[in-house]
């Protein structure tokens, strides 16, 4: 007989795994990959950015959904209604309104990233001079964005434009980039503002690092947020402002295929009343481009809000 003190083990039996829920440690992750999470869970913003790559890809691949000349007149097809040859019939030309459409989309969106990126550009760089040295750099970088906010963004833009001879899409990026640079800039340099006495700043000086830098490896990481967000959202606006110049005649001129400047032929009364198809789809193409910016620049601002 086995004594009391001898006695065998239990084997407690297996555990089912079903009983056990997984939990993500976020504490691994990166401030960058727990933001571009939190963008992927925002609906609308997704939506948004399906929207404007479906977009862009109709923008590179034009030619394979387009196949009349967008610059090609014909005499004898003005003004036709929509066809299985011309799906939104012609304009006052006899050019084909869906190739210009699809060709207008190029266009249109180049000027819209382009002046972006110029746009960020100058608002970046002078607002990291102005957030970072302050002082005299400071007051004379704000009292030029003063100056530049003090005058309507149109009447600035059609003054400049009016002096040109002759508008390319170079010199209109150009135009908007230096009337639109100073808002960008005000945010990045109240993002310096704040950073500048943070000890990690104090540190990189202690031991010796150059302005440059400490700019680039200390300030702007920490100010990518603002930054993505509203050059998201300048691009929006860069897109609204051709439509806007074009229509008014102060834009892109013809017979280059833009949405503003398809809308501006279609301002005769004969053709808003019997041809709705010449500039409702630029129109709402327009609209669902602006719409879906939107979102993704409301997803970022979400994703890389730091209280967050």
């Amino acid at each position: 007989m086995q004594s009391d003190d001898m006695k065998t083990d239990k084997i407690d039996p297996p555990i089912e795994a079903e009983n056990y829920t997984v939990v993500t440690d976020d504490r691994h992750r990166s401030p960058l990959q727990l933001s571009i999470r939190r963008f992927f869970k925002n609906k609308l913003a997704v939506l948004g950015l399906i929207i404007l790559l479906i977009v862009v890809l109709i923008a590179i691949f034009a030619p394979l959904f387009a196949e009349h000349d967008p610059l090609k007149t014909n005499m004898l097809k003005i003004e036709q209604s929509p066809s299985k040859e011309h799906y939104l019939g012609t304009d006052s030309s006899g050019r084909d309104n869906f190739a210009r459409l699809v060709y207008g989309s190029r266009v249109s969106l180049t000027i819209g990233l382009a002046a972006m990126l110029f746009t960020v550009v100058i608002g970046v760089v002078l607002g990291s001079l102005s957030g970072y040295y302050g002082g005299l750099v400071d007051g004379i970088i704000m009292r030029a964005a003063d100056i530049v906010l003090a005058l309507p963004f149109l009447v600035l833009a059609l003054t400049i434009i009016s002096i040109v001879e002759k508008v390319t899409i170079g010199i209109f990026v150009t135009v908007i980039a230096v009337t639109t640079w100073p808002t960008l800039t005000r945010i990045i340099r109240g993002s310096f503002l704040s950073l500048r006495e943070q000890e990690f700043v104090q540190g990189a000086k202690a031991i010796g690092a150059s302005d440059m830098r400490i700019i680039r490896k200390h300030f702007l990481p920490n100010a990518i947020g603002p930054i993505i967000v509203n050059a998201t959202l300048l691009m929006a606006t860069m897109i609204i402002a051709e439509s806007a110049l074009s229509f008014i005649g102060m834009g892109i001129p013809q017979p280059t295929p833009t949405w503003g400047n398809m809308i501006t032929e279609a301002q005769n009364i004969r053709i808003l009343r019997n041809n709705p198809e010449a500039w409702i789809p630029p129109g709402l193409s327009i609209l669902i481009t602006v719409l879906a910016i939107n979102f993704i620049g409301d997803g970022l601002r979400d994703a890389f809000d730091p209280k967050r």
